[in-house]
């Protein structure tokens, strides 16, 4: 068996290093466009939008079954907090987002806490860790509503501070932390 002379060999393709460059700029691409995305996001949190032109027209069930109307809270300091009984955060953050809410009444303060859930669940949940603060059933429509404030992926917690002239103060993804509350109670 004979072995072909080496110019007979096979060469690298000429089209190996563009592909590389092609993959290498893409990656690059990619990680930019992210970088320009999160900076973005994080720029939004603290953007002072304003409210859907609905928002103090909404009503929602209490768990107690009585309707809560935003405009009931309408010119106060408001903290919204949107969260579930299915979410380990979202319950993390209660008795926390309660004791802000205690402390702060006084100084103009309202929370509501928007339960996306149902009934049954919330009900079952706030006999076990009762809070102050008014709570009401937002279901999967507070998702939608959670969205038009900014929260662009409808995940849990979000939590939006409202000015008293209604504009979007604040708004956090995630679980909130007692440095988030000292520096949102300094808002009005």
């Amino acid at each position: 068996m004979s072995m072909p002379p080496e110019s007979a060999a096979p060469s690298p393709s000429p089209s190996r290093p563009s592909t590389r460059r092609w993959l290498l700029g893409a990656v690059a691409g990619t990680a930019a466009l992210s970088g320009a995305g999160l900076a973005w996001w994080k720029g939004t949190e603290t953007h002072v939008t304003a409210l859907p032109a609905d928002f103090w027209q909404l009503k929602f069930d209490t768990p107690a079954g009585k309707p809560l109307e935003t405009a009931s809270l309408k010119g106060q300091t408001l903290l919204l907090n949107f969260w579930a009984t299915w979410c380990p955060p979202c319950i993390e953050e209660l008795p926390l987002i309660d004791s802000f809410f205690q402390e702060n009444a006084n100084k103009g303060w309202q929370v509501l806490g928007l339960a996306v859930d149902q009934l049954v669940a919330v009900n079952g949940f706030l006999a076990k860790a009762p809070v102050k603060f008014p709570i009401a059933l937002a279901g999967m429509p507070g998702v939608a509503l959670s969205q038009s404030l900014g929260n662009i992926s409808g995940g849990l917690p979000f939590t939006v501070v409202l000015g008293k002239s209604g504009s979007v103060l604040h708004r956090k993804m995630g679980r909130v932390t007692p440095e988030d509350l000292r520096v949102w109670a300094q808002l009005k």
